[in-house]
């Protein structure tokens, strides 16, 4: 259905609507598919010769280009139709931007053409310095590049992940080569940034030093190839070390807006107009003042249809809000349950039968009709007072809702107290009637509702594997724009699963699509809930800039709210301890006491972690009424542990004996939960903080034995290093080859981890080492898993702990050695063939290939359990956005599936306790969880391998031979830990440029 704002469509392509109404109209040609199609119709008439209108016009040629002369060449054919909105990849259905429209498609034509100036005009040619409008919407951090003009994207451009370099003026290599004589190679990725060529730009940007302008273009990439939150965090980092950098307040405000965050992106680009740079500082202001009217208008529509609907609860001649219920179906259809079940006569639920066939229009069916003429057969004389009562109970009214629940159980009104039950969250404690009353009233708006309770309680009594379940089919049969908002709650519930099971890849996946959906049915509330929930899964994933972004975000949509005030201050509070910012997270949690609202478990925990730098009388009365309110809200065994610990950790600075008594309380409470993610959490904090107090008073023995115990791994007597991180504080203790004690401990850290441990261990501590022929390491995360902890010409080797019991019989060793080489991976993924593995030099008669299309996930899974080797040769990937550790890309399945993960290996029993070589990239990188470890070789310890060899970086074809040739000196008998160190040492000797060696690890 056409909207009415496509009647703007020719006044858009001649440039005569005000600015403001026309980024407002470029906002809605990205979400319009008859105006894009009448787009692209305008722009093959343009380039016949017509203008908009289907007039003949006569091209002139640009006053201001008749100095550089033209080459004539012949036109090349038109840029290709953007693929339809609905096909777009999840992250590219941004708006295009089309600002300065007037002259629009002689412009494109322009572009098209492929020309050469002359000598004098070279330079300006490099960085398209004269043309009449800019190809990329952001800002280039190089002086002659960022000169502005109008940004007027070609139709193949206008799609984030498309590259526009295709159709631009091809560089002028002369120029570029001296550049490269000159050394400057930002200029030179500026060049092929104006262009849209990401691939080469990135090429030259990564070989410059780090500077705020470098990762400011590097942003920029990273917006464009659909990775908006590290774009956002390059981003923050630049305006941290320069606030004023002009390019990087541009830039923040695309990425703020290509995440949905309009309010914010507001913000920046007022930040950018301020700054007053010629043109840029005007588009900045039109574009803020469009993004705001644009936010706050469908803000204010739908509280609209949320009050129009809500009124016909109390008023018998309130309008019906049928177009309201087009608009938004969800929040008018849950509250228009409500007004039929309040309606006190037949009269008023029969006027109620318009709204329920729109309703219906929009779902398909006559569900609610039917509902509606129900209801209105009923004997009023009993209803009538009952519904008067309901009414008082949903507006907030009822001294007594328990006294109603009971007596609506008992009328026989069976939707009246389905409605009481949904209203007093009273679903669980009567559950048993709850999914009777909602399957009986064959509504799939009630029965997906009912499968959302059956889920929760399903959670409550520890089958998460049946809440998953259910919550999949329901959102699998969850069909229909009259659903879409049921839908979107049910994405939003198995979110919250997967938080609570520590699978945040999964949760974002959930809360990514329910965001988007949410936006696209303007459904401002579910928009809130989802904002939330995304900051919550950026924290969890250590994204602090995404999470900060998503907070604000909220708040400033409902600004008013003290709930809203209380709940982003407090989380916002505790990004700032996650970034070293002590007086900020003060700060931040003084704010989020404002409204005199409970602080939660994360307040609990935030002050815990505070007391580290001192606390008063005042922290320990908000601590102690803090507890006091969670212990009344009846929270689960898991959650109790995580309460003792924050006690514990708190009371350590002011009563050390007892605070060490509650965190051991903690531990204990926590083990006898080990399927509750609450309790793991709680006892690897308890045992992390237990190990760095042990360090701060000296005692390297007892820091040993406590981060064995943590990682369930027996401490060796000799040649041992433990290595623990708690934000501010690091422990390091070892054992020589004498089985003398060493220790540090250091307070004072001011940064996380990055991808590698260097300088962690201090040198004289790796010295100690040095008379050891192997060191076993017991790190906890996030520690463990990082490359660097100690020097390549050391032998060492991180050990995992096995908490399942191997099968009896396990660990012959006879198996077979399953080789996964050759695999054919989807060829949407654009992946290069890996070269196929050499034949073995000796003969392997146990040695079983899987390769090509048979190599898919469900064959390898299943020829691993009996394997007494599993090498895999095949492309890996890290992508938190699908997982939270590495990939191995394998051949698809029938439904498409090709993706080998740490989960499904975790899930494994591995008889014959192998040996395995993942010579795939990155495979040993994973999410830096502060409470386990979670990786690819990780899990395949935990599935029962006794050696895993993995790498925590890309690596080249030829790594498969390295693989080998450790594997060749661990079949002769040598201990791994040797066999890696010494063909490290052959390799860097004989292999140039074979740096990445140092990236190979290994897991015993």
């Amino acid at each position: 259905m056409m909207s009415p704002l496509c009647n703007r469509l020719s006044l858009f392509l001649d440039g005569e609507l005000a600015p403001v109404d026309e980024e407002n109209f470029r906002h809605h040609l990205a979400r319009c598919d008859p105006c894009a199609s009448g787009l692209h119709e305008a722009m093959q008439l343009e380039l016949l010769g017509f203008n908009s209108m289907g007039d003949p016009v006569a091209l002139e040629e640009d006053a201001d280009e008749a100095t550089a002369p033209w080459d004539w060449v012949p036109l090349p054919p038109p840029p290709p139709t953007a693929p339809e909105p609905s096909r777009l990849p999840s992250r590219s259905r941004g708006p295009w931007a089309l600002l300065g429209a007037g002259g629009a498609l002689a412009t494109a034509v322009l572009l098209l053409l492929f020309f050469r100036l002359s000598a004098r005009d070279a330079q300006d040619a490099v960085w398209l310095a004269k043309s009449p409008s800019r190809r990329i919407e952001a800002r280039v951090a190089y002086a002659r590049a960022d000169g502005h003009r109008p940004f007027v994207p070609l139709r193949s451009g206008g799609v984030r992940g498309v590259s526009v370099s295709a159709v631009s003026p091809v560089v002028p290599l002369r120029a570029l080569a001296n550049l490269e004589d000159q050394g400057d190679l930002h200029g030179i990725a500026a060049a092929y940034l104006v262009r849209g060529d990401w691939r080469q730009a990135s090429d030259f940007l990564q070989r410059l030093p780090p500077s705020p302008d470098r990762d400011s273009d590097l942003a920029i990439i990273a917006l464009e190839q659909g990775h908006s939150e590290t774009a956002l965090a390059l981003l923050e980092g630049v305006l941290r070390q320069a606030p004023d950098h002009a390019q990087a307040q541009w830039n923040r405000a695309l990425v703020l807006r290509e995440m949905g965050l309009t309010l914010l992106a507001a913000d920046a680009f007022d930040a950018v107009a301020k700054q007053g740079a010629p043109g840029w500082s005007e588009e900045a202001r039109i574009r803020a003042r469009a993004l705001r009217q644009q936010t706050q208008a469908r803000g204010r529509a739908w509280k609209g249809a949320r009050a129009a609907v809500r009124d016909l609860m109390v008023d018998a001649q309130a309008r019906l809000p049928l177009d309201e219920a087009k608009q938004f179906p969800g929040i008018v259809r849950l509250a228009f349950y409500d007004a039929v079940r309040a309606a006190p006569s037949r009269e008023w639920v029969v006027r109620l039968l318009p709204l329920a066939d729109v309703l219906d229009g929009v779902q398909g069916g006559d569900v609610l009709r039917r509902y509606v003429l129900r209801v209105a057969a009923k004997d009023f004389s009993h209803r009538g007072p009952l519904a008067r009562d309901y009414a008082k109970l949903v507006r907030g009214e009822l001294a007594s809702p328990g006294r109603l629940l009971e007596t609506l159980r008992l009328s026989g009104e069976d939707d009246l107290y389905l409605g009481a039950l949904i209203n007093t969250v009273s679903a669980a404690r009567h559950l048993e009637d709850f999914t009777r009353l909602s399957q009986a009233a064959e509504d799939p708006w009630l029965s997906l509702l009912a499968e959302r309770e059956l889920a929760s309680e399903d959670e409550r009594n520890g089958a998460w594997w049946k809440a998953e379940a259910r919550l999949r089919a329901a959102v699998n049969a969850c069909q229909g724009k009259g659903l879409s908002y049921r839908c979107a709650t049910l994405k939003k519930r198995l979110s919250d699963l997967y938080l609570a099971l520590n699978r945040p890849a999964e949760a974002f996946e959930q809360s990514w699509s329910g965001w988007r959906a949410s936006r696209e049915m303007e459904e401002w509330e579910l928009e809130q809930q989802f904002l939330q929930e995304l900051a919550h899964i950026a924290r969890y994933r250590m994204d602090v800039a995404s999470a900060r972004a998503y907070l604000r975000e909220s708040l400033s949509r409902m600004p008013d709210s003290c709930e809203q005030r209380t709940y982003v201050h407090r989380n916002l509070a505790y990004l700032a301890w996650s970034e070293f910012d002590t007086q900020g997270a003060r700060d931040a949690l003084e704010l989020a006491q404002s409204c005199g609202r409970p602080l939660g478990l994360p307040g609990a925990l935030l002050l815990s972690y505070l007391a580290r730098f001192g606390a008063d009388s005042q922290d320990a009365d908000l601590l102690r009424r803090t507890l006091a309110e969670l212990r009344r809200t009846e929270p689960s065994a898991g959650k109790l542990a995580q309460m003792g610990f924050a006690e514990g950790q708190f009371l350590l600075e002011r009563d050390r004996a007892t605070g060490l008594e509650l965190l051991r309380s903690a531990i204990s409470q926590a083990e006898a939960l080990p399927d509750d993610v609450d309790a793991r959490k709680t006892r690897m904090g308890a045992y992390n903080v237990l190990a760095h107090e042990a360090g701060r008073g000296g005692d390297s023995g007892e820091a040993l034995s406590l981060m064995g115990a943590a990682l369930r791994v027996d401490v060796p007597d000799r040649c041992v290093l433990g290595v623990a991180v708690d934000y501010e504080r690091s422990v390091v203790a070892l054992r020589d080859s004498q089985g003398a004690l060493r220790g540090h401990f250091d307070a004072g850290r001011k940064a996380h981890l990055g991808k590698d441990a260097d300088g962690l261990v201090p040198p004289a501590l790796q010295s100690a080492l040095r008379g050891c022929e192997q060191v076993d390491v017991l790190a906890l995360p996030p520690v463990h898993g990082l490359r660097g902890l100690l020097p390549a010409d050391l032998a060492w080797t991180y050990r995992v702990g096995r908490p399942q019991v191997l099968p009896p019989g396990g660990g012959s060793g006879e198996g077979p050695h399953l080789v996964i080489n050759g695999v054919e991976a989807p060829s949407a993924l654009g992946l290069p063939r890996l070269p196929p593995l050499a034949p073995p030099s000796m003969k392997d008669p146990r040695r079983v290939e899987l390769s090509g299309m048979q190599a898919t996930p469900s064959r390898v899974l299943a020829a691993m359990e009996q394997a007494s080797e599993v090498e895999i040769h095949a492309h890996g990937a890290f992508s938190p956005e699908m997982s939270d550790a590495s990939l191995v890309v394998l051949a698809p399945e029938t439904d498409g599936r090709y993706a080998l993960s740490a989960a499904q290996v975790r899930a494994l029993k591995l008889a014959q306790s192998p040996l395995v070589l993942l010579a795939t990239c990155s495979a040993a990188r994973a999410m830096p969880f502060l409470h386990e470890s979670f990786s690819l070789p990780v899990a395949f310890i935990e599935a029962g391998a006794a050696t895993v060899l993995a790498s925590t970086e890309e690596i080249p074809d030829s790594a498969g031979r390295f693989f080998e040739a450790v594997r060749e000196r661990i079949r002769t008998g040598a201990p791994a830990a040797l066999a890696l160190r010494d063909e490290r040492r052959t390799w860097l000797a004989t292999q140039p440029g074979a740096d990445w060696v140092h990236g190979i690890l290994l897991f015993e």
